[in-house]
């Protein structure tokens, strides 16, 4: 029994709504060019076919997938694959040529199997060539009507708009994997805040920076998640947040200090991007959180050491000026002890200013990296009795002690500096035990290193000031600090010259008790 026409047309139509429902249903590239070319084949009755995508650099075609050819054969049609023999096959409509014949007998005579019919199906969109399905038939009937012609290019442009979309899905998918991926790494902390200001997308560096874990963090406010203030203490985060406001400008930016949970203050600036809709009402937001923590601090530091250097230089300046201003008034005669008197003292600030001066150009030689040593072996205990003996001549509150093995080895130091490193100690210990006592030096060696201390019996130091007695500037906050001279270079300096060395420094110290400063250096040249 014969099927009428129609029936035999309706039955085409909806088999190509089938497929094309099928191909609309798949946004995963790979599998959706796998369906177009199994159906393809099963619609023209096909032994073999193969879609062929334009390559990204818009030259030659590339096989995605086949059927019913070796992976090994596909080779064999490169003369398929050329660019401008794709761009013409466009043009002309793709469907069977006598350029497309002739190819097709070159491929069937590599591959040994007679291939008589090769219809091939253009997939543009628009105005947009995007590759071609080639489908083989070893038979030369049944030939394809006008009707089979247009269900076919009807199914090429059902199959162009799926790969399309794919294409357009798969691009999507890797332009977001690669915001992922750059929002994940970056250094920054990075928030996505949507229209109610609560957090989308968060990144490792935050959760660092806040100190919660990241499914704490989503889906909270701001105000929720940041205990954020501005320098005067105001909250900058709240519910009622003026980025939420119209008006506002669209890129803000905010600085403040985070408390996290184990209490730490972070200094963070945030940058904001806000996106509004076509009301001007806010849709989303994104936050870039930096840890400006270094930057105020080294704020702080510029701070404190014009306020300290300026007061450091400013009292041997006025002593000397004050007392040549005395010594040369013209009204006044003064006798021979007066003067003596006089110039002990202008030296003495002199040399007090020469020695600031010095400790600063050290400091700023550590911070350029530009410290340099002249090792020798050098018997260090001779050079802390020199030391002491010159210490013994100006204080008689306190009393000096060594503590050295008879063989303590010589060390290979910088003469120069280690003894600065010994007089910075010295100093300090006497200049913080205002009651006198009994300061020790003393030292003995172990393993590969020698270890030397220097120990006081005078205020002590608070934990809490331990952790910071190194750093540039600082000085323990307490009443004798307050009323004694300084910069809070020494204790820096001389942990930087140590640590040049290959050695290490350290204190041991409970308030009221006194402090014992150690440092190590090697026994051997080259040893750091």
């Amino acid at each position: 029994m014969l099927v009428p026409i129609s029936d035999y047309r309706l039955r085409q139509r909806e088999y190509l709504l089938r497929i094309a429902r099928a191909m609309t249903s798949r946004l995963d590239l790979s599998d959706l060019l796998q369906l177009v070319i199994d159906e393809a084949g099963e619609l023209l009755s096909a032994e073999a076919g193969l879609i062929a995508l334009r390559r990204p650099d818009g030259g030659h075609l590339q096989v995605y997938t086949s059927f019913g050819l070796d992976q090994e054969l596909l080779e064999l049609f490169s003369p398929l694959l050329d660019g401008e023999f794709f761009e013409r096959l466009v043009q002309e409509g793709g469907w069977m040529t006598a350029d497309l014949s002739l190819r097709l007998q070159v491929a069937s005579s590599a591959l040994g199997v007679r291939l008589r019919q090769l219809v091939a199906l253009p997939l543009v969109v628009g105005q947009e060539p995007l590759g071609m399905i080639y489908v083989f038939r070893a038979s030369s009937s049944p030939v394809f009507s006008a009707n089979d012609r247009q269900v076919l290019a009807d199914f090429a442009d059902q199959a162009a708009i799926a790969v399309h979309n794919a294409q357009l899905y798969q691009r999507l998918r890797s332009e977001k994997r690669h915001l992922n991926t750059i929002i994940e790494y970056s250094a920054d902390g990075v928030l996505i805040l949507d229209g109610q200001w609560r957090v989308q997308t968060a990144n490792e560096a935050l959760e660092r920076m806040l100190e919660w874990p990241r499914e704490e963090i989503l889906d909270r406010t701001c105000a929720e998640l940041f205990d954020l203030h501005d320098a005067e203490g105001r909250p900058i985060c709240q519910d009622a947040c003026p980025l939420q406001q119209q008006g506002c400008s669209d890129h803000p930016y905010v600085e403040g200090v985070l408390r996290t949970p184990s209490g730490r203050q972070v200094h963070v600036g945030i940058s904001y991007t806000v996106l509004r809709d076509a009301q001007g009402r806010l849709r989303e937001a994104i936050a870039n959180v930096r840890d400006i923590t270094q930057q105020k601090e080294a704020e702080e530091l510029q701070s404190t050491f014009i306020s300290i250097i300026s007061h450091e230089l400013k009292t041997p300046v006025a002593i000397i000026k004050g007392y040549a201003g005395t010594l040369r008034r013209e009204d006044a005669q003064w006798d021979l002890q007066t003067l003596r008197q006089g110039l002990q003292v202008i030296e003495e600030e002199s040399d007090r200013l020469d020695q600031l001066i010095t400790n600063l150009l050290e400091a700023s030689r550590i911070q350029s990296g530009g410290l340099s040593l002249n090792p020798a072996p050098i018997q260090i205990v001779g050079l802390v009795e020199k030391l002491v003996d010159g210490f013994r001549m100006q204080t008689d509150k306190h009393d000096f002690e060594l503590d050295f093995p008879a063989d303590f080895p010589p060390l290979w130091i910088d003469f120069e500096r280690i003894r600065m490193v010994l007089s910075n100690l010295l100093a300090n210990a006497v200049k913080y035990s205002p009651e006198g006592g009994t300061i020790r030096l003393g030292g003995w060696v172990e393993l590969e290193r020698a270890v030397l201390y220097v120990a006081d019996e005078g205020i002590g130091l608070p934990q809490s000031e331990i952790p910071h007695v190194f750093d540039r500037f600082y000085r323990v906050d307490n009443r004798l600090s307050r009323t004694t001279a300084g910069a809070g270079l020494g204790l820096y300096l001389s942990r930087s010259i140590v640590t040049a060395h290959g050695g290490e420094m350290w204190v041991r110290s409970r308030p009221g008790e006194g402090s014992t400063f150690y440092f190590s250096l090697p026994l051997r040249e080259g040893a750091a």
